[in-house]
């Protein structure tokens, strides 16, 4: 339990929070199990399913509950792959989960339209196919607080949880790969979703979120607890109700589908810590608000469907059903956290430590395994020397620098940022000190480097910084590299960034100091620098200012692109802020000052 300065929270350790929770979730649904490989590897799955049938596998970061953990059974989600608290899990996680449930039947993988699970559930699926499994991808963004979404795309909500009941249940029927694909496409299509805070959401081990007045609601937040569209006076709930039913109806992606006469499924989801007194309330409302549209409400669901830990309020989704649909979201399922589901029969033994079933390996696996192997014993060349220096002097770096990061971040985020870099960094120097971290040859460093924060950090930004390290390795695949190869390996990294964030120049992202940091370093090549220690001068000069300049950009990317552009103007963006952190700490250690 935890108190003082944090909140009073029922846990162990906040490190420890998901799988603490897992496990005890494994122990009162003992016909589940879960993949070995904790804490990096958090699958759980369903050991029943039939692999001639299309497997559907969702999840994303934890402290959604029942999402995802809680829609696994048959007739729902074959597997879910869990990331710690608001964080997307890793690539390596999705892959795991991937190979063990799927067979001739296909996957089908559900993704909440965020950054980090795009990025890693994509990378996943691609990774998935190259070994010749059939997977599909449906994306899933369904928010009708966002009138004109950027180029992040609207985010995705309580609405996922229909599209993993109606497509599970098609999966369960026999359906084909490509149809239930089709089936969970209309399904997101066809939905709209907006909620409502009366207070903000409390990360374990983290002091209680006050931004909210004892008299105000929020309007259109996030689901990790990202400022909403507006905060207004706290309504009678019939008045609340009506405005969050006026803008569903209204919502311009589906604002054809609720005509009068509409048939809708009405799901009413708890937040989190809304009493079933208030959310009996907010249903009945509802369904006297739909009716007042003119709408023929067929289904009301209500409970915890995807919460966002302890925020009090609610979230309203419409779904304008098809006969299919409807038919589909009756059947029966077995997954635990669904309403009126019905688990099957199990004789096996309650037990607190359910023993894991061991992971299923893949090319990849043994690639990596051989490039650790080659890089073994190359840590005492003057080089690996350097290397080590540079990485300890970022990593140290990014650890003091965690409050600041995290403080910034909360202007437009959840206020985790500094925690991800430094879980990254504190695994960095983990491996240095246990010799585990290769820091020689250059290309097998990097690929370290990536592996360790594979492990280590969760969300957008460690799927970032391990596809820029991938990407560039190849570029420094050289006895000794310089300026030269230093800086075409730089660029790299920046253009997978580019390619798989989905940002670019001036959308106030980590890129705003590294494309600057990344032009300095090809401009000191080019002219035929030799001295690492100048170029990376250069190179972290460019980064400051580049993450200076983002106190005035307009997020259009990232987290931050969902809130109001004045919560966050005036404040620099975080990512691009640890981004100029890190390059002049390796600059330090280059120029002999660390």
């Amino acid at each position: 339990m935890s108190a003082g300065s944090s909140s009073k929270k029922l846990f162990n350790e906040p490190g420890s929070v998901v799988t603490d929770a897992i496990d005890g979730f494994l122990a009162t649904h003992p016909h589940l199990r879960r993949l070995d490989g904790f804490p990096d590897i958090k699958v759980v799955f369903d050991p029943a399913h039939d692999k001639s049938k299309v497997a559907l596998i969702s999840g994303g970061g934890s402290g959604h509950e029942p999402a995802h953990v809680g829609y696994v059974g048959g007739g729902m989600l074959t597997a879910a792959v869990a990331g710690e608290v608001f964080a997307s899990p890793p690539a390596s996680a999705v892959l795991a989960a991937i190979r063990a449930v799927t067979g001739p039947g296909g996957c089908l993988l559900v993704v909440k339209n965020y950054t980090g699970d795009r990025l890693h559930f994509g990378l996943a699926a691609e990774q998935a196919k190259a070994e010749g499994l059939a997977v599909e991808v449906v994306m899933v963004g369904e928010d009708a607080a966002i009138d004109t979404p950027r180029m992040a795309g609207r985010r995705g909500l309580a609405g996922t949880a229909l599209v993993h009941k109606i497509a599970g249940a098609a999966a369960a029927a026999g359906m084909p790969l490509p149809a239930v694909a089709e089936l969970a496409r209309s399904v997101a299509s066809r939905c709209a979703t907006l909620g409502v805070a009366l207070s903000g959401c409390t990360l374990p081990g983290h002091p209680p979120n006050t931004r909210l007045g004892p008299a105000d609601v929020e309007l259109g937040l996030g689901i990790h607890g990202e400022p909403g569209a507006a905060v207004l006076p706290l309504p009678p709930v019939r008045q609340l109700v009506e405005t969050m039913m006026t803008r569903l109806v209204a919502y311009k992606a589906t604002a054809s589908l609720f005509g009068p006469g509409a048939r809708v499924a009405l799901l009413v989801n708890n937040l989190g810590a809304t009493p079933p007194l208030e959310l009996s309330i907010v249903a009945g409302e509802a369904v006297a608000a739909a009716e007042r549209q003119g709408l023929a409400v067929v289904s009301v669901l209500a409970g915890p469907f995807v919460t966002s830990l302890d925020m009090a309020g609610v979230s309203l989704t419409l779904l304008a059903t098809t006969p299919d649909m409807e038919r589909l979201l009756a059947a029966d399922t077995a997954a635990p956290g669904w309403p009126r589901s019905s688990s099957s029969s199990s004789s096996r033994i309650h037990s607190s430590r359910p023993q894991p079933v061991p992971l299923p390996t893949g090319p990849a696996d043994v690639a990596e395994a051989a490039t650790a192997q080659q890089a073994a014993g190359a840590g005492s060349s003057q080089h690996a020397a350097l290397t080590a220096g540079c990485v300890r002097a970022a990593a140290e770096a990014l650890q003091q620098a965690l409050p600041l990061l995290n403080e910034m971040d909360a202007k437009g985020g959840d206020g985790d940022c500094g925690d991800t870099l430094a879980a990254g960094a504190a695994a960095l120097l983990a491996g240095l000190q246990a010799g585990s971290l290769p820091t020689a040859p250059a290309a097998a460093a990097l690929r370290g480097i990536a592996s360790a924060i594979n492990s280590a950090m969760g969300g957008t930004s460690g799927g970032l910084y391990q596809v820029a390290l991938i990407a560039a390795a190849p570029a420094v695949q050289v006895p000794e590299p310089g300026v030269k190869e230093w800086a075409a390996a730089f660029a790299a990294g920046v253009a997978a960034v580019e390619k798989y964030g989905g940002a670019a120049a001036g959308c106030r992202t980590m890129l705003d100091a590294l494309l600057p940091a990344s032009e300095a370093l090809s401009r000191a090549a080019a002219a035929g620098e030799t001295s690492g220690a100048a170029a990376a001068a250069a190179a972290a000069a460019a980064a400051a200012a580049g993450a200076e300049a983002t106190k005035g950009m307009t997020a259009l990317a990232g987290r931050a692109s969902y809130v109001p552009a004045e919560a966050v103007a005036g404040h620099a963006d975080p990512g691009a802020v640890a981004v100029s952190l890190w390059l002049q700490a390796v600059a330090d250690v280059l120029a002999g000052r660390s």
